[in-house]
């Protein structure tokens, strides 16, 4: 009964790892096939060559960047690049000024676009928000145009997990709000464009003929001047309820006022020419390159932001619901100013937008939420017209956006490989011979019991190579000459449990067991040195990974990836295998070719029982016993 259990296990051991071969097999085929994938691993820079982009620093007149800024640069790029699934990419700094990013690879179009937006996030309070006149005229229909990324001033509500609740609406760029300019109704009139008069039977964008309202009820279009008094009121409001002496707001608003009616968000570049100081007012564009703005001085910096996620709001019982979300969450000075900013908005929903508050990223507003309440902890849930990915966009903006000074894309270059085709052929070269070596020894040392360490290898290399390939699609993750090094490594690692475990199986046969016994007695014995081996390596290659640069990196990844799969291989694999093999004639009854010949390992004979619970070698003498001081001998009792 046992021995059927015995193989009844081990034959669902083996069953369990074609499970997880095939698993991995037809996730590399159906991400090949569906996906962006290959069934090939992807190779770093050293092998394969890849891009780089020279980010140059902007700087507004005198002000200077600092060795600390530009360090805190770098972590946040490389913060960004991860977050895009991008591994082994190097970044360093150029002159003390610049930064220097290189990407293995392609990087494709949403790689790119993340690097290309590195500049400051900021939190600013909206004093004017309406549809760019000179889109709006491209564009009758005030649909946006341009290149909107899905994360646009997307509408919704933002509901803050403080005490009283906060809710929050962000206003989208094609609201009513946005379309008919902004109350109070001078401003309103003064930005919103004037109704194009026709001058006979026109046809609207659709299609459909219409006839021109009577010239009576059409409003003039405002003129400049018009529009700058309107903006200049409403922003010196704005900036004199931020405690603003009424004379400094004043010249600050006129001054915005004139470069919002300058401002034309459907120019390419027109963002380029704006001087983004944080203590003053600005006239910017939201990322639809349709909504213009005038924001206040920015009040919370984009570094106090803690995390931003993204994923299905719960609702009140826990359970996730169909609504997509955007949670943020504030550092602890972060907590107190965002209470305060909300406080003062929440109290101007009567003079909407000034309830609004804009999050820029690189001069552009990505959102403008509307505050219904006080968020006192830091802790808002952004939801509306989101998919998951504008949501997931929106948190990495949010999260990897607060850089210490903006940077512009200077330069992007095409890079070739550092080693190339040459030293991956001599490193695979070296990782044959050294598996060939191991094959070698083991078939010499172990005889047919070697075919099972060969038949392991085997395996071990068809799961790292499946594996390797799908962690290449789906967490980006590149093999460097330093990963193939820890894949030649790893053989060994591989090898030395094999060894340890066969050596504890013939310890055991030399002790006189029964090979199935041995086989289950050296496993037991075995399995403790194998785990503590791999677990030491594990450790070994986990602090590695996490204090080493990122070349080092790579070799920590792919030798702690490979001890898993050694641990998995000698469980699932090798142990089953030669469980059933012990159950065979050849290696059962120990041919001298098994490498498990009693009689060549200098097996002791087995013992056999001698009666009254004693056991003892055949031919062996028995030890005369002893019954106080009489000795017993042929029977007969001698004092």
């Amino acid at each position: 009964m046992a021995r059927s259990s015995t193989k009844t296990s081990a034959r669902r051991s083996l069953l369990a790892l074609v499970v997880v071969i095939l698993a991995l097999g037809g996730l590399a085929v159906g991400l090949t096939k569906w996906a962006d994938g290959s069934m090939t691993p992807r190779l770093g820079l050293d092998l394969e060559g890849g891009t780089e982009l020279v980010l140059q620093p902007q700087l507004n007149g005198t002000e200077t960047i600092s060795e600390g800024q530009v360090n805190r640069a770098v972590d946040i790029i490389r913060q960004r690049i991860d977050a895009n699934g991008v591994s082994e990419a190097e970044i360093t700094t150029q002159g003390g000024r610049s930064i220097v990013v290189s990407i293995p690879g392609q990087p494709t179009a949403e790689q790119l676009d993340a690097l290309k937006k590195p500049s400051q996030l900021r939190f600013r309070a909206v004093y004017v928000q309406a549809l760019d006149a000179n889109a709006s005229q491209a564009n009758p229909s005030g649909t946006p145009t341009g290149t909107s990324t899905g994360t646009t001033t997307p509408s919704g509500t933002a509901t803050g997990t403080g005490t009283p609740k906060a809710t929050s609406t962000a206003t989208p760029s094609t609201s009513a709000t946005a379309q008919n300019g902004v109350v109070p109704d001078a401003l309103r009139a003064a930005t919103t464009p004037a109704t194009p008069t026709p001058t006979g039977s026109a046809t609207t964008p659709s299609g459909t003929a219409t006839t021109p309202a009577p010239a009576a009820t059409e409003a003039p279009a405002p003129t400049a001047a018009q529009t700058e008094a309107a903006i200049k009121t409403q922003v010196s409001t704005g900036l004199v309820g931020l405690g603003w002496d009424k004379a400094k707001a004043d010249a600050a608003a006129a001054k915005v006022a004139k470069e919002y009616t300058a401002l034309n968000c459907s120019t390419p570049g027109a963002l380029d020419k704006i001087q983004d100081d944080p203590t003053q007012p600005i006239a910017t564009c939201g990322e639809d390159r349709v909504t213009k703005y005038v924001l206040g001085p920015s009040e919370i910096d984009g570094s106090e932001i803690a995390d931003a996620t993204s994923g299905y709001q719960p609702g009140p019982n826990g359970q996730p619901t169909s609504i997509v979300e955007v949670a943020l969450s504030f550092k602890d000075a972060g907590k107190a100013k965002f209470a305060a900013v909300t406080k003062r908005l929440y109290g101007l929903q009567s003079q909407p937008p000034l309830d609004q508050f804009a999050v820029v990223l690189d001069k552009a507003v990505i959102t403008a939420p509307q505050a219904r309440a006080v968020i006192t902890d830091g802790r808002a849930s952004i939801t509306g017209s989101f998919t998951i990915d504008s949501a997931k966009q929106l948190a990495e903006q949010l999260k990897f956006g607060a850089l210490p000074i903006s940077f512009a894309l200077q330069t992007q270059d095409n890079i070739t490989p550092q080693l190339g085709e040459e030293q991956l052929r001599i490193g695979l070269l070296a990782g044959f011979i050294g598996l060939l070596l191991v094959v070698v020894y083991s078939l010499i040392q172990y005889r047919a019991l070697g075919l099972v360490t060969v038949a392991s290898l085997v395996v071990a290399s068809v799961i790292t190579y499946l594996a390797v390939t799908v962690l290449g699609t789906t967490h980006g993750f590149r093999l460097t000459m330093a990963g193939v090094t820890g894949l030649i490594v790893a053989i060994g690692v591989t090898a030395d449990s094999f060894i340890v475990y066969f050596e504890r199986i013939r310890d055991e046969v030399r002790d006189g067991r029964p090979l199935v016994a041995a086989v289950e007695t050296g496993w037991k014995r075995a399995r403790r040195t194998i785990i503590a081996a791999d677990a030491v390596n594990f450790i070994a290659a986990g602090v590695l990974y996490f204090l080493a640069s990122s070349n080092v990196r790579g070799f920590a990844f792919t030798l702690g990836l490979t001890t898993l799969i050694d641990l998995l291989v000698v469980i699932l694999f090798t142990h089953p295998t030669v469980q059933l093999l012990a159950r065979t004639n050849f290696f059962g009854t120990g041919h001298k070719w098994s490498g498990l010949d009693p009689e060549r390992l200098g097996a002791k004979e087995s013992p056999r029982y001698r009666g009254r619970g004693q056991f003892g070698a055949p031919g062996a003498q028995r030890p005369p016993a002893t019954v106080g001081s009489a000795r017993l001998s042929d029977g007969k009792a001698q004092a």
